[in-house]
């Protein structure tokens, strides 16, 4: 394993596991007061793993006051365990994982009064505040409030918070959610950078290089778009993004900013270089563009930023599956990493009697081609002998099928194979093939998802602006090929027309997306299916295919929540 770069050090956040955490009390005092109620949610890599919820009698009566915000009544705790006997399992429930909680201090406050009233050492946890990461992620024109409540109506969360532990959870999990979608934006890669942003939200002093700096922000425009720190050789050595350049560019000239690689960067920065944009949707895009062209230093994403890796069938007479790194015609994918390509394609062979051995076989003879290993009896796979091609084609067909979404009969062979291992008591073996057949259906659907939009000639989209207006961007082969507005009293079909006319012109070229990046589609695509978004045009009818894993998600998200004992259940 080749050693990590300073860079590279630290927990990447979609390993961390995080609880979040929700108390109903009687009051506002860890010492005077109680614990009436815990919720708790443990959620990871933006999966939910497990959830805990009870009623605490807290030993002495709830003030009318308190009965009327929470709904929590005497009679509901009366036959409620005490925090004594709820305790151990709420501490066990968080081990291990970074403690999350709105307004945090309140709630670690009473789980520390807690421990040391009933003898308990303080485990310590990484505690996350979400209140202190909006105030350090969120402008205050963009959210006046930081409150609970207020964060859930900005964000649009599908819980709400009632004053109930768990709902409450739920709706902080939502919001945490969302906060980590817009740190990838300010850098923020690992836990111990977010821990930090969200510290910096108290305030700290800047550095003496932090405030020599200010100077490079003073006339940069309060627009959308990507900026980009220079050295003193013109080097581009951090590239970012944001609603309101000026604004962000300040940022990293106060005591916001306490990340040490960023404070060495602006260290090195002679000059700041901006892209101003229509919308966020295109600085997105034409920041993968910028980090792809340059790939500076201080960038985390730009190392690999377009790395992937592609599944596809040999060119051979009896073909077989092979990971490769071109996304050349035929090719399926991407995947993230190489071990996630050959999970996959250990997926389909399991489903598919293709042979897996790298042999070469000459096709020296039409109707039949021994093999050099099955004639040496080391080799079981089904080309083995003096199988003809004809014969092999069909295995030939169901995998390109199987890819392509024009059947789906090995995802059901896959399935019914982990039902019966689950019915004759083979639980792991019915869990790893589970897993594996689900890491192969999340993968066809990204897959089938990112081929059908990368298929479109043109796509012309629109969003509300949250003004009154348009925002539009018009999509040629999976690529941003224009992008522009229209505010609030403009007439939008001419922007419209006029943006087309003005438009990239993107020729497709080979694999399954038509040469344009997966990422790139992939930001394209999140846009396009976010509540709001509407279909001014798209030429050809954009449509994914009817045997697709798209009409697998029930039974992926099933397999994902179920446990281990559960299998064959589903």
């Amino acid at each position: 394993m080749p050693q990590l770069s300073f860079d590279e050090l630290g927990t990447p956040l979609r390993e961390v596991t995080f609880v979040v955490l929700d108390l109903e009390t009687t009051g506002g005092s860890a010492g005077a007061d109680a614990i009436t109620e815990v919720g708790a949610v443990k959620v990871r890599g933006g999966e939910r793993l497990g959830e805990l919820a009870t009623l605490v009698d807290p030993g002495g009566p709830i003030a009318p006051a308190v009965v009327a915000l929470t709904g929590i009544t005497q009679a509901m705790v009366t036959s409620a365990p005490r925090i004594a006997t709820v305790l151990p399992s709420v501490l066990e429930f968080c081990a291990g994982a970074v403690l999350v909680a709105h307004n945090a201090p309140f709630d670690t406050g009473f789980l520390r009064a807690a421990c040391r009233d009933q003898g308990l050492a303080w485990p310590r946890p990484a505690v996350l505040c979400t209140a202190r990461l909006a105030r350090a992620v969120l402008s205050r024109d963009e959210a006046p409030s930081v409150r609970l409540g207020a964060l859930a109506e900005l964000f649009g969360t599908s819980v709400r918070p009632t004053h109930r532990a768990l709902d409450d959870a739920r709706a902080t999990v939502e919001v945490l959610h969302r906060l980590l979608e817009r740190v990838g934006n300010l850098g923020v890669q690992s836990l111990e950078e977010l821990l930090a942003l969200a510290a910096s939200a108290a305030g700290t002093r800047p550095t003496d290089a932090q405030r020599r700096k200010r100077g490079l922000a003073e006339r940069l425009p309060n627009t959308p778009g990507v900026y980009l720190f220079r050295g003193a050789r013109d080097e581009v050595l951090y590239v970012g993004t944001s609603g309101d350049l000026r604004k962000r560019v300040r940022s990293y000239f106060t005591a916001a900013e306490r990340r040490r690689r960023v404070r060495d960067m602006v260290a090195l920065a002679q000059r700041v270089d901006v892209v101003e944009c229509a919308h966020a949707l295109e600085a997105q895009v034409r920041e993968l563009r910028l980090l792809g062209a340059h790939r500076p230093r201080f960038n985390r994403r730009s190392r690999t930023p377009y790395l992937a890796w592609w599944l596809t069938l040999t060119d051979e007479p009896f073909p077989r599956l092979s990971v490769v790194r071109t996304a050349r015609d035929g090719a399926f994918g991407p995947f993230r990493s190489r071990q996630d390509a050959v999970s996959a394609m250990e997926s389909v062979q399991d489903a598919v009697p293709v042979r897996r051995c790298t042999q070469r076989i000459p096709a020296r003879d039409p109707k039949a081609t021994p093999c050099v290993l099955a004639e040496l009896g080391r080799c079981g796979a089904p080309c083995a002998g003096r199988q003809s091609v004809a014969e092999y084609a069909p295995s030939v067909h169901a995998v390109l099928d199987l890819l392509a979404g024009h059947a789906d009969q090995p995802l059901r062979s896959l399935a019914a194979e982990v039902d019966r291992l689950g019915a004759a008591g083979r639980y792991e073996s019915a869990a790893t093939r589970r897993d594996r057949l689900a890491g192969l259906i999340a993968a066809l659907r990204t897959g089938q998802r990112l081929a059908a939009l990368a298929a479109l000639p043109e796509l012309v989209a629109a969003r509300p602006d949250g003004s009154g207006g348009w925002e539009f961007a018009v999509v040629r082969h999976g690529r941003l090929a224009s992008a522009g507005v229209a505010r609030r009293g403009v007439a939008p079909m001419p922007v419209v027309e006029a943006l087309r006319a003005g438009a990239e012109t993107v020729r497709p070229g080979p694999g399954p997306l038509r040469g344009a990046p997966a990422e790139e589609i992939g930001v394209l695509l999140r846009w396009l299916e976010r509540p709001g978004t509407r279909l001014v045009r798209a030429s050809g009818g954009w449509a994914e295919p009817a045997f697709g894993a798209g009409r697998w998600g029930g039974w992926l998200a099933k397999a994902r929540a179920a446990p281990a004992s559960k299998i064959g259940a589903h």
